[in-house]
């Protein structure tokens, strides 16, 4: 199954291109939330209320609205039925390769990170957030 690379930012929820520093090794991740078509009318994607000074859209807004119908979903109820697409290196075998996990982070490390396995080697690997590093692990 061949993930779709997106082509515009216009289509995404979340985009990012992250470098995986970890001690046994560094790999890469690049990770992306596709918009999710209304499922009332079905005619257009949802997405954050529009604010209507600027004409962008309200980055923190608790509910995605369709343009078409103005059906509206909570943030939190909207975004569980997201799934984020990964392309990745793997940093602990270099494996390359893509998965899919559902949009909900997960603690990783002691980090929240959205958390998949690798295909390779079948460790869990976390991407996230930026500027966020997982942490060591204690030496007994």
């Amino acid at each position: 199954m061949a993930l779709e690379v997106p082509t515009s930012m216009d289509d995404l929820i979340y985009f990012t291109n992250r470098t995986i520093m970890l001690e046994e090794g560094s790999g890469k991740a690049k990770a992306w939330v596709y918009r999710k078509v209304c499922p009332e009318c079905g005619k257009a994607k949802m997405g954050k209320p529009i604010n209507e000074k600027t004409g962008k859209a309200k980055i923190r807004s608790t509910e995605y609205i369709c343009p078409e119908c103005g059906y509206t979903e909570e943030k939190s109820e909207h975004e569980e039925t997201l799934t984020v697409e990964i392309q990745y290196t793997c940093p602990y075998c270099q494996h390359v390769g893509e998965a899919t996990t559902p949009c909900v982070r997960k603690t990783w490390n002691g980090v929240k990170a959205y958390v998949f396995e690798c295909d390779g080697c079948g460790k869990k690997v976390g991407v996230s957030k930026k500027m966020k590093a997982p942490k060591a692990k204690k030496k007994k």
